[in-house]
């Protein structure tokens, strides 16, 4: 794990982070994502790729941990936050601010950094939203709040903005990384309908999980999570003073040039939901690519220098945290019973069992569902090959549940 070259002390900082907190009781990809975020933080807007005429990409990302009450989502979060308090250089936003206490806290960050490759002052305002309870910063269908997000995230050079006594302000070098955590039914709520899909929605990484991850009675700190933690802090502020262009080798460009024409040929079906996603996952995975690069400890000198493989995590991460993701909007629709047919969907898939009465589903959600919606929703669930009814002379109906989940 450790390693002193590079002048870091482990090999690779989102490993380290994992193994740290091993005896917690957050999913796996909870605590992936809080690492990954936790590096994007560190990088701010002082290191970027510069892609073509007038394409530069920065290491920011919207990434929401989405889950049940119970997923242990503030678990994951909790150390990632304690860490990158500890750096103390890092800029953090308010847990729930106005959308016109935020401009004014970004307005305020204000930093100036030599660039280390050219040697010229970068000035920038780089600032990190990290919120347990991510629709309670958005707010109820709060376009304002909604739209400022969207033009945050390509990083502008300048982003003007008018006051509230119409004057013209603007603030230099915006750079927004956002970390935050909610429920499936309140991330629906937050979203107006005609929203989802697109805008917002499609910049944000929705990492998805139906429980928590392993039980851990006494999760006391050892020795050996407490230097973790040290070098954790370490190492997170080697990766906070880098700042330069990313390079990439030649291994690395074949394989993006390979990887491009697979994304646009053949995209992954992730449902009507994620078509505005699909067309900015090229964006995410050079992102990951580039937070991949600094989270490895290096020889000096080739800390912003992409290898092929950090495009092959980047993919292979993406592709990990879309196979849920695609469930986040699931019950959302002008069907009046969607919602409520994703949750029995979810209920029948983790229920381990290969049979449950219909009386059984109707008591479990007869707040939803009058008999005669329930007909209707098995038999929706019977067109899609979820479940088959059986009927058994002188016995309840019971739903046979189908391997198609």
């Amino acid at each position: 794990m450790t390693n002193s070259s590079g002048g870091r002390r482990l090999d690779n900082w989102i490993a380290g982070f994992i193994a740290y907190t091993d005896n917690n009781e957050a999913p796996y990809l909870f605590k992936k994502w809080t690492a990954i975020s936790c590096v994007a933080a560190a990088l701010q807007r002082k290191c970027r790729i510069e892609w073509g005429v007038g394409l530069t990409w920065f290491p920011n990302m919207y990434i929401v941990l989405v889950g049940p009450s119970s997923t242990r989502k503030g678990t994951a979060m909790g150390p990632g936050l304690e860490l990158l308090e500890a750096v103390g250089t890092i800029k953090l936003a308010a847990n729930a601010t106005s959308v016109q206490a935020l401009i004014k806290r970004l307005k305020e960050t204000n930093y100036n950094d030599v660039d280390l490759e050219t040697g010229s002052m970068i000035f920038h305002s780089s600032l990190t939203v990290f919120s347990k309870e991510f629709t309670v910063f958005l707010g109820y269908q709060n376009s304002p709040m909604i739209t400022a997000l969207c033009d945050w995230f390509d990083c502008d050079r300048k982003w003007k903005y008018e006051t509230i006594s119409r004057q013209t302000e603007e603030i230099i070098g915006v750079w927004v990384n956002l970390f935050g955590a909610t429920t499936p039914d309140l991330i629906r709520m937050s979203m107006p309908m005609e929203m989802i899909g697109g805008g917002l929605t499609s910049r944000i990484i929705y990492v998805v999980e139906g429980r928590k991850g392993k039980s851990v009675a006494c999760p006391i700190m050892t020795d050996k999570e407490s230097q973790l933690r040290d070098d954790l802090i370490y190492d997170l502020e080697k990766i906070s003073l880098l700042s330069g262009n990313y390079k990439y080798t030649d291994r690395f460009m074949d394989k993006w040039i390979e990887f491009y024409h697979v994304n646009d040929d053949t995209p992954p079906d992730l449902g009507k939901y994620f078509d505005g996603y699909l067309g900015r996952r090229a964006v995410h995975i050079m992102k990951l690519s580039m937070i991949s690069c600094a989270a490895r400890n290096k020889p000096l000198g080739q800390n912003l220098t992409m290898d092929s493989k950090d495009l092959t995590w980047a993919i292979a991460t993406i592709e990990e945290v879309e196979v849920n993701m695609r469930y986040v909007f699931k019950g959302v629709g002008k069907n009046p019973y969607a919602d409520v047919m994703h949750q029995v969907i979810t209920w029948l898939c983790e229920s381990g069992r290969s049979e449950v009465s219909v009386q059984e589903l109707y008591l479990r959600y007869q707040d939803d569902l009058d008999v005669m919606a329930l007909d209707r929703l098995i038999k929706s669930l019977e067109i899609t090959g979820k479940v088959k009814r059986i009927y058994t002379p002188g016995k309840l109906d019971s739903l046979l549940i189908l391997h198609s989940f």
